[in-house]
């Protein structure tokens, strides 16, 4: 659809989006209020960041608009009192209190000090989640594997597959270039583009009979046929990482606060006297076990 001029006028008048801003500048006025680019940012700061993203992008124009009006009808209804009404206070209460709440709990996940012993204890659990191998690999498919053979060569039965990856790691034991052989002869036909390549991959990534002999090779080590429900394949790994406890520590201290709070959290409640009548809210649910922590991403 052609533009028009006015449409055009309105984009040349709006700054690019890059543009350097000075934090002085007073970006919004409400009667007597306003409101520098800095205050904004900072205002913007604290809203949960699905709001961040649209008040800084291309809607931060209506976002501007709505901001304005509910800074002007708040004014207006404390010009009649209403923050004073019972029922006003009562609503203005509890979105206070869910603020401090959160604010709170956002400050525990960030500030509680985490244990050494606990830091120890989540490494130990997840030792292998820190592990992973770079290597490349060469299918002999077997007759109805799930997945799809290569055009225009025959389906192999168990012993006839078999045969022909030993023959195919004799080549390799011999000398012969891995790509080049993957290129000719893997069934996996988009590892074999990639001369095998498989890039580097965590446990848990591969279906186990593969996964257990990549991790147990040598780096440089041919394996033996891998027998899986797709066949057999031909593993070398280029190279095997393990991050130590602490190239880890930040990653499980990230991992482990957010239970670390909610514990915080029961301790709290459990200090309290709360009292919480079955009669009116119906009985207390039976307690749910708490999720163990994901892994922390690997680097």
């Amino acid at each position: 659809m052609p533009k028009t001029p006015g449409s055009l006028a309105a984009e040349q008048a709006q700054p690019p989006a890059d543009a350097p801003v000075d934090p002085n500048k007073v970006i919004l006025t409400i009667g007597s209020t306003t409101l520098t680019a800095d205050q904004y940012n900072k205002m913007i700061d604290a809203l949960p960041q699905q709001y961040q993203t649209y008040a800084r992008g291309a809607s931060k124009r209506q976002f501007a608009e709505n901001f304005v009006q509910l800074t002007l009808l708040a004014a207006e209804a404390q010009k009649k009192g209403l923050d004073q009404d019972p029922a006003v206070k009562e609503q203005i209460e509890v979105s206070r209190k869910d603020i401090l709440a959160k604010a709170i709990f956002d400050d525990m996940q960030k500030n509680l000090k985490v244990d050494d012993t606990a830091v120890q204890a989540y490494y130990d659990a997840h030792k292998n989640e820190y592990e992973s191998v770079k290597a490349k690999h060469i299918l002999i498919r077997v007759k109805g594997a799930p997945m799809p053979g290569v055009e225009g060569r025959p389906e192999l039965s168990d012993e006839q597959a078999l045969a022909k990856a030993n023959t195919v790691r004799a080549k390799l034991a011999g000398g012969a270039d891995f790509a080049t052989v993957a290129k000719a002869d893997s069934d996996d036909s988009g590892s074999a583009a990639q001369g095998g390549d498989l890039g580097e991959f965590r446990r848990g990534m591969m279906v186990p009979p593969f996964e257990q002999a990549a991790f147990a090779l040598k780096v440089g080590e041919i394996s033996q046929p891998v027998k899986s429900p797709f066949g057999y394949h031909i593993i070398v790994v280029q190279e095997h990482k393990a991050k130590t406890l602490e190239d880890s520590r930040a990653d499980i201290e990230k991992a482990i606060r957010p239970e670390m709070a909610r514990k915080a959290v029961e301790d709290m409640r459990a200090k309290a006297n709360v009292k919480i009548d079955d009669g009116y809210f119906g009985p207390a649910p039976p307690p749910t076990p708490a999720a163990p922590a994901g892994p922390p991403a690997a680097k």
